[in-house]
């Protein structure tokens, strides 16, 4: 089983991927790194 079908990724709506990257930039202002969030579907990759 692949890292893809393990770990699939979400289907945000717009403004839920909104939130996401706004945390992204928050992050990284405050720590000084390249902050990478990622969302995948739990339910979906447990086979």
């Amino acid at each position: 089983m692949s890292v893809y079908e393990r770990f699939p990724v979400a289907d945000l709506d717009e403004q839920d991927l909104q939130k996401v990257q706004s945390l992204e930039k928050e992050l990284r202002q405050q720590r000084g790194e390249n902050i990478v969030l990622i969302a995948y579907d739990e339910e979906n990759g447990k086979k």
